[in-house]
């Protein structure tokens, strides 16, 4: 089977809005740009998949049913734009609370558990993320495209730092 490249993708601050500890759909609100950035890929053969820092489950602030319940919306709220959500993946964990795990970024579990069960091909596959902890994932696997969407840093080791997920379009 050939490998397809990916677009990663971190959920909070990237296709959504950052807002502490989100678990409710009412309260999800998707950033200007990210269904024509995923359909873009997707029309150049990527696959799409996100992966994301869930340590509101390990706070006890939302469990794993809530996060299941809110992903199930966010990919039909993409397919019904035409796009296929490849996988999500996610970790539940916060090393003060659950220790130490290989999924939560900047470690790259989650990539690389992505990358088998999908056949990715992760030299040529981007990342895009809001924390530096999203581009050293990246890094550790192989990825060389990454960006860090941010407002305000003025530093990372991503390949480019934007201000709007349009300027990758």
């Amino acid at each position: 089977m050939t490998k397809r490249p990916a677009l990663f993708l971190d959920r909070d601050g990237v296709i959504n809005v950052e807002k502490n500890y989100l678990h409710k759909i009412e309260d999800f609100e998707f950033i200007d740009g990210i269904f024509a950035l995923c359909k873009k890929y997707q029309d150049l053969g990527y696959k799409i998949i996100v992966v994301t820092n869930q340590s509101g489950i390990a706070r006890g602030y939302y469990n794993e049913n809530d996060f299941e319940k809110l992903t199930a919306w966010m990919i039909q709220a993409f397919r019904e734009k035409g796009i296929v959500i490849d996988g999500v993946y996610h970790c539940p964990h916060h090393p003060d609370i659950s220790g130490t795990c290989s999924c939560r970024k900047p470690e790259p579990g989650m990539l690389l558990d992505a990358a088998e069960e999908h056949k990715i091909d992760l030299a040529n596959s981007i990342l895009v993320g809001d924390s530096e902890r999203d581009i050293v994932a990246a890094h550790r696997v192989g990825v060389k495209e990454s960006y860090l969407y941010s407002q305000d840093a003025t530093q990372s080791e991503a390949s480019r730092i934007i201000r709007s997920l349009k300027e990758l379009l």
